[in-house]
């Protein structure tokens, strides 16, 4: 029952969010998109519900409340965030807004973006700790909790793995396409001064030149000596 509470959940999500930005951009009711958005946090509060209820009648505590754990912390984490991102496109897809500004992709911007993902990961993975946690206190000794212990670690090592990929772009930066320099430019993109310095006198010649003949005087040339 737990795990399709969890799918309905899922789905729950996306056709309550697909409702209200139709409801806001399409038929231009906000008030109702508004009380169709503000319906996302009741699915969370219901699966905690019923997972709490189903410990209670005695269910052997499993991989599953574990699971809706795990879902209840991404979807306080990331859930307005989505609905943020979304609601960004929508609006420019549908209701002629300006584009949304896309994630920095190149050095310590991406860097600090990365790091604040992260924080949501920290924050979601100790909501389902603290509820796991809960959950075992809430069982003691009269089952076998292994499971939201293993749950529990994997939360941490989730948070650990995303922190190394966030520390990363702080170490090694990514380089924009402004930073790339040609080869034997001296890393700033320019000829080296000795090019420079033939090219300028290539073309001051021909231009000398042009002017004599025009001037009909044509090229002097050294005189010989009889």
């Amino acid at each position: 029952m737990v795990v399709a509470l969890i799918i309905a959940c899922e789905v729950g999500f996306w056709v309550l969010l697909a409702l209200g930005l139709g409801a806001r951009y399409l038929l231009k009711w906000r008030r109702t998109s508004v009380v169709l958005l503000l319906c996302e946090p009741v699915l969370e509060l219901v699966l905690f519900a019923v997972t709490a209820w189903d410990l209670k009648n005695g269910a052997e505590p499993g991989w599953e409340h574990g699971l809706a754990a795990l879902y209840i912390g991404y979807t306080v984490a990331y859930g307005h965030y989505t609905i943020r991102w979304l609601d960004g496109h929508a609006a420019h897809r549908l209701a002629g807004g300006p584009p949304p500004v896309k994630p920095p992709r190149y050095g310590m911007p991406r860097a600090r973006h990365e790091g604040r993902l992260w924080l949501r990961t920290l924050l979601g993975a100790a909501v389902a700790c603290a509820l796991l946690q809960g959950a075992v206190w809430y069982v003691g000794d009269e089952g076998d909790v292994s499971s939201l212990r293993s749950f529990q670690w994997t939360a941490l090592r989730v948070v650990g793995i995303h922190g190394l990929i966030a520390l990363t772009y702080l170490i090694w930066p990514k380089r924009g396409p402004a930073c790339m320099t040609a080869p034997g430019a001296g890393g700033s993109g320019q000829a080296p001064p000795g090019k420079r310095l033939e090219g300028a006198r290539g073309t001051a010649r021909p231009a000398t030149t042009e002017q004599q003949t025009k001037d009909g005087t044509g090229p002097r040339h050294p005189q010989r000596s009889a």
